[in-house]
């Protein structure tokens, strides 16, 4: 991407139902909000409703320029025609997923600790994700949150790859993990405080000076 938006907005499917909302309906609003940059994440779904909701996402977004990236699925993300793949330590291989996806496609790789980073640095990948910045009930990591100090690292080492930080993240945190580095702050629980997320995404957009 040529401009990297300041939010990457996470549609998890299983916060998304505890909040009455489906994923597509979710992503829509975070559109209306003006987010541009958008992932699927569905742990545990089956596979075919994880491809109708990608393929619903992927037709939001098209008219917008905006992009989905779709979490683990490397199989899914080539058949609805999503941007890209984000992938953790034990998923494919990096190398393997850029050679299935092609040079164009997306790819972000989550990392926890520098070992990790140093790695991430080394391989195809189109932006290396950190986290968790805070502590986070959202998903069990297993990992202790690894403050600003870990995002002014891993930019250090980046490159010209952009940084996501990711994990507790809110509207009064992300104006700092920007200026420690990140091109990015991955959000999903905060995205539905106050039960209006299209408004939501527009106050962190306006915060953070763009999409």
């Amino acid at each position: 991407m040529s401009v990297w938006p300041r939010l990457y907005a996470i549609v998890d499917a299983g916060v998304a139902a505890q909040a009455g909302w489906t994923p597509s309906d979710l992503a829509r609003a975070y559109l209306d909000g003006g987010a541009r940059l958008l992932q699927l994440r569905a742990s545990g779904v089956d596979p075919a409703t994880q491809l109708g909701w990608c393929q619903a996402i992927v037709r939001l977004v098209a008219p917008l320029g905006a992009r989905v990236i779709v979490n683990d699925r490397c199989d899914l993300a080539l058949m609805a025609g999503a941007a890209g793949v984000h992938l953790g330590q034990h998923d494919l291989p990096i190398a393997a997923a850029r050679r299935l996806l092609g040079p164009t496609a997306l790819i972000g790789l989550s990392t926890h600790d520098d070992l990790q980073v140093d790695a991430a640095v080394r391989q195809p990948l189109s932006y290396l994700a950190v986290g968790p910045v805070y502590p986070t009930r959202t998903k069990d990591t297993g990992h202790a949150a690894v403050g600003l100090e870990a995002v002014r690292r891993a930019r250090g080492v980046a490159g010209d790859r952009p940084v996501v930080a990711i994990g507790g993240i809110t509207l009064a945190t992300a104006p700092d993990v920007i200026a420690a580095g990140a091109a990015s702050v991955a959000v999903i629980a905060d995205l539905l405080v106050g039960g209006d997320p299209a408004r939501r995404v527009r106050e962190y957009v306006d915060a953070l000076g763009g999409a």
